[in-house]
Formats: structure tokens, sequence, C-alpha cells
């Protein structure tokens, strides 16, 4: 059994794990493993929002995005992804990442003037990024043979770790909670810029992407999982897009992910931003969303027990203000991170 803290990382603890040494997880789980040499890791999310079908704007602007990222300095991995948020808006979301901050720093000034600097009739764009050190982020997985998001660029996966299947596992994991509580601090704003719409986070500001993967299912497995907890999932996801501000998640989208042909994969996720790691540790705990999901999700992998090919992940990370970036552009205000800000600064 490993911790999910690689040694490297490892300190003398001033805070300490919810679990005694001893503790032994139900089931197994797993995290991703980079190379030591590997200091900081890069998520920038671009987003292309319009309304109703895809406009040749939108269409155009994802295909210069893609020849921007075969580009020297690109991501090592990226994905796409759709949803519908609380206004009706179709977004398309691309998420890319990157273990080498030298590399996309390089690249970035040329692809946040394409994306975010040129308007562009019907549509609005957004980049979301977060560049953390990476004893700022964690990682989790049911099975360790088909990484997704993040853990794509890490150099693979961890074998069985302790710091899973309890409420406050997700914060052991994350490094930096061995000595630091990570409580929020500062206040958000805007900054305008020309057009561009710039959110000027605070300290401490949260980011969950966590997966769901029934591909492998077989017809029995899959009707459980898209009857009797996807729905349970999204009304949860719902929630936290409608209501989810007066419980600190600043904004969430549920979406599927896209094959590389465009259409609808067997894979969806749920991203969102929080006030703090503390708010979505409430939120999972206790709030009745939640707690009505976990109960969905027992039932189904008590049922199927050891058989069940459902895949299962997340990935964490708490930032400091200065490892955030977000703009918008000619997007509606109740996209991501404009939805948390109501004072503006010129």
């Amino acid at each position: 059994m490993e911790s999910a803290v690689p040694a490297h990382l490892e300190t003398p603890r001033t805070r300490h794990k919810r679990v005694p040494d001893d503790y032994q997880p139900p089931y197994p789980s797993f995290v991703a493993r980079y190379k030591p040499s590997v200091s900081r890791v890069v998520m920038a999310y671009f987003g292309v929002q319009y309304g109703g079908a895809a406009p040749a704007a939108a269409i155009d602007a994802l295909k210069e995005l893609a020849g921007l990222f075969a580009m020297d300095g690109g991501p090592s991995h990226w994905d796409r992804a759709r949803y519908a948020d609380q206004s009706g808006s179709e977004n398309v979301v691309t998420v890319a990442y990157w273990d080498n901050l030298a590399r996309f720093d390089a690249w970035f000034a040329r692809a946040r003037e394409m994306w975010t600097g040129r308007q562009r009739e019907g549509i609005g764009t957004f980049i979301e990024v977060l560049r953390p050190i990476v004893t700022r982020h964690e990682t989790l997985f049911s099975s360790p043979d088909r990484p997704e998001g993040i853990a794509v660029v890490a150099e693979g996966m961890s074998g069985e770790v302790q710091e899973h299947a309890y409420w406050g596992g997700m914060r052991d994991r994350i490094p930096q909670s061995q000595t630091d509580a990570m409580a929020p601090a500062g206040t958000l704003g805007l900054i305008r810029d020309g057009a561009r719409l710039r959110v000027v986070a605070h300290d401490n500001l949260c980011l969950i992407r966590s997966g769901q993967d029934w591909s492998d299912t077989e017809a029995s497995e899959r009707k459980l999982y898209l009857d009797d907890v996807e729905p349970v999932l999204r009304e949860g996801m719902d929630f936290l897009r409608d209501d989810g501000l007066a419980i600190g998640c600043y904004a969430n989208r549920y979406m599927q992910v896209l094959t590389a042909d465009g259409s609808a994969s067997e894979k969806s996720y749920g991203q969102s931003w929080w006030k703090s790691l503390a708010a979505l540790e409430r939120w999972a705990e206790s709030h009745p969303t939640h707690v009505k999901i976990f109960g969905a999700a027992m039932k189904y992998l008590s049922t199927l027990g050891p058989s069940a090919k459902l895949r299962l992940y997340h990935e964490v990370t708490v930032a400091a203000a200065d490892e955030q970036f977000f703009e918008y552009l000619n997007c509606h205000p109740k996209t991501g991170m404009l939805a948390a800000v109501d004072t503006v600064s010129t």
C-alpha cells in the first residue's frame, strides 16, 4: 500500500490525516505519478459559446485551436467536451494539459490573442487556466490502465494508495495539506481590457474535474448506470450550475466528452470552480444533492461488486492567486468565473 503523496514531496506533518496509519481502504484506487523533475502542471480550458446550432465562426475557431495545439510548445494532451449552460447557450470546451511551464508560457501568448483577442460574429470565447505547483494538486482513479485529463501527461500510475474511500481523503492526497490549511484569502475582482473581461481570483481557489467512463460496460450494467446513477448525478450537477454560489461553488459544468469526429462519447465529467477546498468538502460530505449521488453510486457498486466496468476518476487543484488566469470575450455574465464577480474595476 502506497501513500498518495509521493516520497519526494513528503514533509513532516503539522496537519494530520483524517485516518490512522493502519487504515485499509475497502477497494483499490490509484493516483497519477509525475516525474520528480516536474514541479508544475498546466490545465487550460478554452471555451467557445453560442446559441443554437454551431455557427461557422465556432467551427473555424475550434479548427484553428487544434492547429495551434499541434505547433511547437503545444499541449501533451487535450480533449474536448460539450454542455448547455444555465442560459441555454451551447458551450464547447477544450481542455489542454502541459507538464512544462516554460513550454506553455512560450506557446500561450499567441493562443490567447487568437482565442480571446479577436472578435468573431455570433460567438463568445473564454480561457480559464491553472498552473499549480504539484504540491497543490491531486488525482484519483478507480483503475490504473486508462488515464484521463492531467494524468495522461504523467509518467505513470501508482500502486494501490491508502488515502481514499473516506471523507477527507481528497485533502489528504494533496501534498500541500501536510502543512497548510489552504484557506481562501482575498477577494474576486474584474478588470476590463477593451472588450475582454479578466477575473482576478483569490488565493486557494479550488478546481475539480470529476469524470465517468461507461464505454466498457455491457448492456445490463450500462442500463443500470444510465437509469439509476446518471440522472441523480445530473440532478446534483444542475444544482451546482444553477444554485451553487450559495454554497461556495462559483461555476459548474457537466459535460459530455466528444470523440475526434465531434460526436458524443460514453464519457462525461463535471468541472467546477469553488471558493475553497473546504466548500467542496462540505458539499461532498453533507449536502443532500451529493448524499444522493453517493448513495446511488454505492448501491450501483455494491450490486455489481468487482465485475463493475464503470471507470471513475478526478483531479483536484487548490491554486495560489498567481497560478490562475480567467478571461472572457463576448460571453454572457453567468459564464464560468464571471458568475461569481459582482464588482468591476477599470
